[in-house]
């Protein structure tokens, strides 16, 4: 199916004209700001900050081998899935499909905006069928949304059925790659020039270590970023957010050093909790946590809390009976966690 980002947008938003910020009406230095209404005096943030993020997607140009042009941000991914949710589902006549046990927030902001959910569970080793997915498309499915890594099992997703949906579906098929950087696979960003409705979310929360800035990436083709760009508020990241960003950017090395030390301690930590009788089956991850089979979940979630331990309980999510899903911590912390899962 060929895809046309006109038959699939929201005629209103395609036909949107989106607010001009007092920084997008000029261009060039300016000397004097009398634009804005800002406070004239220098607080070091009393100046708006840059709508379009410049400098920080030039660094991720750079990194990502992309264009500007194919790069939207936003605060945290979770406002990325929001956009595209808002810019191509009408409410009350458009759908979604997702695929159980998957993350959260796809369903969240689906029905926020008043969007009809399809589900097409994965299957029992956690993976997609294309042949299933498809079956499941109407006229009125807009989107589907893949994760891989995969939240909360940890796993890839196969990658010859994805490329079938992609060729097969004439809507947006979103890949949220937010464990990417602790996976050896190559990024679905390679693949924009082949499929037009392709878009590929990363994030720096995780490998980065900047959950706390709440900074997203959306790739897609340039038609796809110019209407997401309509609808995303002017300022949607902010200048202590954009610096932080562009200064961690350059520091790949670094990045690249943390994510070998997280996946050393995750070999370290699955090996003591094989030895553990209490764990079932300790699934394959690609991520930077481990889903993990044991005996009566939510009684083990509740003892180590009074602990103050905190790993998630999994156990009433499709396919995850029983599953806990337990995060690499540093060497002290997952220590403190195989102790304490010694005594139950």
């Amino acid at each position: 199916m060929s895809f046309d980002i006109n038959k699939v947008a929201r005629k209103n938003i395609l036909s949107l004209k989106p607010y001009s910020s007092a920084r997008d009406e000029f261009t060039g230095q300016a000397k004097v700001f009398l634009d804005a209404n800002e406070n004239p005096y220098d607080t070091k943030y009393n100046r708006y900050p840059d709508p379009m993020q410049l400098g920080v997607k030039t660094l991720i140009s750079s990194l990502k081998s992309l264009s500007i042009e194919q790069i939207i941000l936003g605060n945290g991914s979770d406002e990325i899935i929001d956009l595209i949710i808002r810019s191509f589902c009408d409410p009350n006549k458009d759908e979604i499909i997702i695929l159980p046990p998957t993350y959260g927030m796809y369903e969240v902001y689906a029905n926020v905006n008043q969007v009809k959910i399809k589900e097409v569970p994965l299957d029992e080793k956690f993976d997609v069928s294309s042949e299933k997915v498809l079956s499941q498309v109407s006229e009125n499915t807009k989107i589907i949304f893949l994760c891989s890594p995969n939240n909360p099992t940890g796993n890839v997703l196969n990658t010859d059925q994805i490329k079938f949906i992609l060729q097969k579906f004439n809507g947006l098929v979103v890949v949220d790659e937010a464990y990417i950087d602790f996976s050896d696979i190559e990024s679905w960003s390679a693949y924009l020039d082949l499929y037009p409705n392709l878009v590929v979310m990363q994030t720096l929360s995780k490998a980065w270590g900047l959950a706390g800035i709440r900074l997203g990436m959306g790739f897609a083709n340039t038609n796809i970023i110019a209407l997401l760009n309509k609808v995303k508020p002017p300022y949607n990241i902010s200048q202590v957010t954009q610096e932080i960003a562009f200064e961690a950017l350059q520091c790949f090395d670094q990045k690249e050093d943390v994510v070998k030390l997280i996946l050393a301690e995750k070999t370290k930590l699955e090996n003591a909790l094989t030895e553990l009788p209490l764990i079932q089956e300790i699934y394959p991850s690609e991520a930077n946590f481990l889903l993990v089979k044991v005996e009566g979940a939510s009684n083990i979630y509740n003892k180590l809390i009074e602990q103050s331990i905190v790993v998630r309980d999994r156990s009433k999510v499709l396919l995850c009976n029983d599953c806990i899903r337990i995060t690499v911590g540093n060497e002290k912390e997952n220590n403190l966690l195989i102790e304490a899962l010694k005594t139950f």
